[in-house]
């Protein structure tokens, strides 16, 4: 069955989660209104940058991010928030040895790492539904001092060629003396939310801990600004003392919140585990002006007052009524191996119950795990393992968990607020001011909440592939946002990333629509109003990729890096070494697939509205001429007859200089593949009478689409679009499924392996610039941060062309198989090679016969501790040859690809 048109069983009966899903798309309950939706990281970002040289992450440290009020969001430790970020929910702790309360995670900025921006703490997503009706996340919190100052000493001192300095490396986790904080939350309605905080002592003596559940509200009153979201200051004080526990007791005591948008809210918490209350503690909101800047406070009571209160006792910095924050202080005493477990409940005033640490309490957490469980049994396959089930129930989760509220109004940015001093002159020459339209204030699905806490444009694509199988709704929006005028840049271009919004992605916006519509289909009917409207936006970006990216004007697309970071010889996003310009094989064949994508969409749409058959004639003309000039332009276009590969070309007054370097590059213009189905034609008499025409009178270019045939007769009607024909695509599989090239044993690499003792030189003007295969972390600083594409294996592209590979197979069939591995004397068909690359993923993180997992590496903790066994990381991406997880840790937006893989039977095939 096809990679992308697998969702679910059609006759289930309906859970209770998918209930609250249908409650919350109806606006019949406000199931959404909260959820993991807080940031990991807001220090660092480029909407907290107010510098004069757009140095993002020196302008606002962690350091700073204790004291300074944010502007645009909030983070904290395994938190929650409402859609809106106004009020807010988060674990802040204290080993009573660390120089700081740990209220947010902490890493390496990108100039500090040697990698890049890296996270160094250990935590993770372990379960979430949709609705975030049960959530599940896991932080361990050393008892040894955290070690701030030797990761920033230790990593600087490493070079791009070394690994990182890891939280693990240090020792402080050494003898398991560190704490499983274990963060639940359970909905007992739409916002009435309870919180379990259990705290596990895994060392082997007595250790002290302080904990603080905190509820705050997001600053939106200092600034003077007047645009929605700017909003009068709530009021957070101390209510009165009671309301029952579990064993008829007295609670540990009660907040009342109000805001003027959100509502009225109680929060209350139980007593500790001795049964005395615990402290109660206000301060407000607001930047510390005198520790970050030397000027006086306003108020005594300022943002890192619990830090100064519970770290220095400071008892000053506190105020025991009211603020704008507000925590309860555990001072707990844990024994070895002993868990105790401390209760919290935030409840809109009119729901608050009598006693709300009563029975129910533990009975609404159990029913909301076993509703998870259940709806996850309708959603993945009862045919998967055990194993599998668990690895596509954590992608789920921390897909689920990776949900942020962004907010980003790009004029608000640029021309500073009223009540603030007015930004640097020039500020929009830095970055962005070409942007001024835009305004983010959604929730948005991001890449990783701490190293990408901000969202990028094809991340997001392959984000709803995995989403439109447990939230399809939310699958749909997501699409659907990115298309609207107050985000789309009114040239039609599609915002990229808050450090460059016009920066330039992949074009794969249009593909993630179609996969989706064809995947939600409820009961059969699809959503044709999802698609036209994505369709008719969708159009007026093809036509800035058209205008912007063909100088020539002869169906050979630029673009620059493409998502694909280091991946080229030198930089492709700047000006050429040698002079001219830059023809892509990835750029053009990138527009071709969005070409036959759009080809697709208009066919569909066509069939109930005659309209799109003009539009659909349109887009296989332009399929049909891109696939041309990127064949035989100039003779060959961008393919290389010799090696049988397409290639990037440096295009020159006297020619073009062909670049062999052997990379992924040279495997996309394999998914612009699309099948034209003869019954369909036949039904759209106005797009098969203008086909007709074009194959009888441009039959230069009517050789490029491909009848199956045998023997002079027709084996089936359909008709294959495809840039490679059937002679080149065998050759390029050729290279793929080498395991010396391109096939890994985890996957497919983005470079191909006979680089690693052959490295591509290219030489000019006196220069040399090298490309070499490099099956880890980045060596060289093009593009290289955390990210490599020199080698590595990345899911978002394998599982193009895992699909890719499945639609030639519908059209060819039987008929083309080929050897894989190369070498191996196997041949198979082109859907068995589909699944040997999805099992080769699946793999990464499947424990072998000595218990570990490759994505795990070599740290035995994961094969032999059973706190650590159990736990999952789905990385940016993994070394090629040890399956390694690299990059960003948290990544779970398109590695979450690997629930997809698994859910769609596909690896039942190999």
């Amino acid at each position: 069955m096809p990679l992308h048109e697998t969702l679910m069983p059609g006759t289930r009966s309906t859970t209770a989660e998918e209930r609250r899903l249908e409650e919350d798309a109806r606006r019949v309950a406000n199931w959404k209104r909260w959820g993991p939706y807080l940031a990991e990281r807001q220090w660092g970002t480029v909407r907290e940058d107010y510098s004069a040289n757009g140095d993002a992450w020196g302008s606002f440290t962690h350091d700073m991010a204790r004291s300074r009020a944010y502007r645009w969001g909030e983070d904290g430790l395994l938190g929650i928030c409402d859609r809106e970020c106004r009020l807010c929910f988060a674990v802040a702790l204290w080993n009573h040895k660390d120089p700081i309360l740990k209220e947010r995670l902490f890493g390496l900025s990108g100039p500090e790492g040697n990698h890049g921006e890296d996270v160094k703490e250990e935590y993770y997503y372990l379960d979430s539904t949709p609705t975030h009706s049960y959530m599940r996340g896991l932080y361990k919190y050393p008892q040894a001092e955290y070690p701030y100052a030797l990761l920033v000493s230790e990593n600087a001192k490493r070079t791009r060629e070394q690994t990182e300095c890891e939280l693990q490396d240090t020792g402080v986790f050494d003898g398991g003396r560190y704490f499983d904080v274990l963060v639940e939350y359970a909905k007992a309605s739409p916002e009435d939310i309870l919180i379990r905080i259990s705290i596990a002592n895994r060392g082997p003596a007595a250790a002290p801990i302080t904990v603080l559940p905190t509820l705050w509200a997001r600053n939106s009153w200092v600034w003077g600004c007047t645009h929605e979201g700017c909003e009068m200051k709530p009021w957070i004080e101390r209510g009165k003392a009671g309301g029952g526990s579990a064993d008829g007791g007295a609670s540990g005591g009660e907040v009342l919140a109000e805001h003027v948008t959100l509502g009225a809210f109680t929060y209350r918490c139980d007593a500790g585990p001795d049964g005395k209350a615990p402290e109660l503690v206000f301060t407000e909101n607001e930047t510390n002006n005198q520790r970050l800047y030397g000027e006086p406070n306003s108020s005594p009571f300022v943002k890192d007052g619990f830090h100064e209160y519970v770290v220095r006792g400071e008892k000053a910095a506190v105020n025991a009524e009211r603020g704008s924050k507000a925590a309860f202080v555990h001072r707990l005493h844990v024994g070895a191996g002993e868990t105790v477990v401390l209760r919290a409940r935030l409840t809109p005033r009119g729901e608050a119950s009598a006693i709300p640490f009563g029975r129910e309490f533990d009975e609404v957490f159990d029913r909301r795990k076993r509703e998870a469980d259940e709806f996850y049994e309708s959603r993945i396959p009862p045919t998967l393992s055990a194993e599998q089930k668990k690895i596509a129930r954590q992608a789920f989760a921390g897909l689920l968990w990776s949900k942020q509220f962004y907010h980003y109004v790009v004029e608000s940015w640029l021309d500073g607020d009223p009540a603030m001093p007015p930004p640097p002159a020039g500020r929009g020459e830095i970055r962005n001011g070409d942007w001024r339209h835009l305004f983010n204030r959604d929730v948005i699905s991001m890449p990783d909440k701490w190293e990408y806490p901000w969202y990028a444009a094809w991340d997001l694509a392959f984000h709803t592939i995995p989403f439109a199988r447990i939230d399809p709704q939310f699958a749909k929006e997501q699409l659907v946002l990115f298309l609207r005028e107050w985000y789309m840049h009114p040239s039609g271009q599609i915002p990229a990333y808050e450090w460059a919004l016009g920066d330039v992605n992949p074009p794969v916006h249009a593909w993630a629509v179609w996969r989706v519509y064809k995947m939600t289909a409820p009961k059969g009917q699809r959503d044709r109003l999802f698609l036209a409207r994505c369709f008719q936006k969708l159009l007026l970006n093809f036509t800035w990729w058209v205008n912007r990216k063909d100088p020539t004007g002869r169906n050979i697309f630029a673009g620059g890096f493409l998502g694909l970071d280091n991946i080229g010889v030198f930089d492709r996003s700047r000006p050429l070494p040698t002079g001219g310009h830059l023809e892509q094989a990835d750029g053009t064949a990138w527009m071709a697939f969005y070409c036959g994508t759009m080809l697709s969409m208009a066919i569909e749409l066509a069939k109930d509205s005659p309209e799109y058959e003009d539009l659909a004639s349109k887009f296989f003309e332009h399929f049909v001429a891109i696939t041309d000039a990127m064949n035989t332009l100039g003779g060959t276009g961008l393919w290389d007859e010799a090696d049988g590969f397409y290639y990037d070309q440096i295009r020159m007054e006297k020619g073009a200089i062909p670049l062999r370097l052997r990379t992924m590059v040279g495997l996309v213009p394999m998914l612009a593949v699309e099948v034209l189905e003869e019954d369909t034609i036949e039904r759209l008499g106005g797009f098969r009478k203008r086909m007709e025409w074009f194959l009888e009178h441009r039959r230069d270019l009517a050789r490029h689409i491909t009848y199956m045939e045998e023997g002079g007769a027709a084996v089936h009607g359909h008709r294959l679009l495809a840039i490679p024909s059937r002679e080149r695509l065998v050759r390029l599989l050729g290279y793929m499924l080498n395991e010396k090239e391109f096939l890994s044993p985890y996957g497919l690499r983005s470079m191909s392996r006979v680089h690693e003792r052959n490295p591509y030189v290219f030489r000019t003007g006196g220069e040399e610039f090298r490309a070499e295969y490099t099956p880890g972390e980045s060596n060289v600083s093009i593009f290289g941060g955390n990210s490599n594409w020199r080698g590595p294996v990345w899911f978002p592209l394998n599982c193009l062309i895992i699909e890719a590979l499945e639609r030639y197979h519908h059209f060819y069939g039987d008929s083309l198989k080929v050897e894989c591995p190369v070498g191996s004397g196997k041949m198979v068909t082109l859907r068995e090679v589909a699944s040997e690359i999805g099992q080769r993923l699946v793999n990464l993180f499947i424990a072998g016969r000595n218990g570990v997992r490759p994505c795990h590496g070599r740290d035995a903790r994961y094969a032999n501790d059973p706190n650590y066994k159990p736990l999952l990381l789905f990385h940016e991406y993994f070394h090629a040859e040890s399956g390694k997880g690299l990059g960003a840790s948290h990544q779970t937006g398109w590695t979450a690809l690997v629930a997809t893989i698994l859910c769609s039977g596909i690896c039942e095939q190999a």
